[in-house]
């Protein structure tokens, strides 16, 4: 396997190449001691010991887990879509032609972009009296939408100008060139974005647990408080921040499957175009 150099890349000489070994080296031994010593503390505190391990081979504890885990994934699916939906409708508020809604749009982004999400969250629960689910999704939909508004405007910039003088030139709306043109060249420099705001709308649903919502981690809360298996809080750490991890680690293997299909997409490919040859008289010509 050859190394490629890259714009931001160059190949390592053979001194660079031993540094980079000798600082990996070093590297994981840090790493392997930091581990060595975190197990070691937990070892020592009695974080191992079956009475804080016992409650995960109760079903009711599963039962309880797994009701969490389906709780935030709704309310992840819920916020995710509509999110989407709010951005790219934002989005286009900004790149308007028509100022009144490219300000309205552009202050309802700024707004809810700068609110931090928790508040709304509250504001929605508290002030407004809606059920904890709609609560967590509005506020997590106002925020993520607004940021993803802006990653929408940013990857259609993105997309070289000549791609839409060009498409307005044959005669193309504004709408078809948006459709047509823009926006599927600006999806793949917008999904590692998109990607990571969505993490980061799954993590949030985390907050859920603060307005009495029953998501996965307000499971973990009442598992970890529960005198009875004094007070497993390493434990359900340690078995939910996995569940995250992985979650997450979907998300990224989703968005890498379809930048995969988007480059093996033949209307993404190049086409070959035939070299000039001599052309023929000109019109009217003799």
């Amino acid at each position: 396997m050859t190394t490629e150099s890259t714009a931001l890349y160059d190949i390592p000489g053979p001194s660079a190449r031993r540094r980079h070994l000798l600082y990996g080296l070093l590297s994981t031994v840090v790493i392997l001691a930091l581990a060595g010593w975190i197990l070691h503390l937990l070892f020592d505190t009695g974080q191992f010991t079956s009475v804080k391990w016992s409650p995960f081979l109760y079903e009711g504890i599963q039962e309880l887990l797994l009701r969490g885990l389906g709780n935030t994934l709704k309310a992840f699916a819920c916020a995710s879509v509509l999110s989407l939906a709010l951005g790219a409708v934002l989005a286009a508020g900004r790149l308007s032609e028509h100022r009144v809604l490219r300000w309205v749009s552009t202050l309802f982004v700024e707004f809810f972009r700068a609110m931090p999400v928790l508040v709304m969250i509250f504001f929605v629960f508290v002030a407004l009296k809606v059920q904890p689910l709609p609560a967590l999704v509005a506020g997590l939909t106002l925020y993520n939408g607004s940021v993803l508004a802006e990653v929408f405007r940013t990857g259609v910039h993105s997309v070289a100008r000549g791609q839409g003088e060009a498409a307005y030139a044959l005669g193309m709306r504004k709408t078809q060139v948006m459709t047509h043109v823009l926006v599927p060249q600006a999806v793949r420099a917008m999904l590692p974005a998109i990607i990571s705001q969505l993490v980061v709308a799954l993590k949030d649903t985390s907050l859920g647990f603060l307005i009495t919502y029953e998501e996965f981690l307000h499971a973990g809360k009442l598992i970890a408080s529960n005198l009875d298996y004094d007070l497993p809080f390493i434990p359900v750490v340690l078995v939910i921040s996995p569940i995250y991890i992985g979650m997450c680690m979907i998300l990224s293997w989703c968005a890498t499957r379809v930048a995969r299909r988007e480059r093996r997409d033949p209307r993404a490919k190049a086409v070959d175009v035939a070299p000039a040859g001599p052309g023929g008289p000109p019109p009217g010509g003799r």
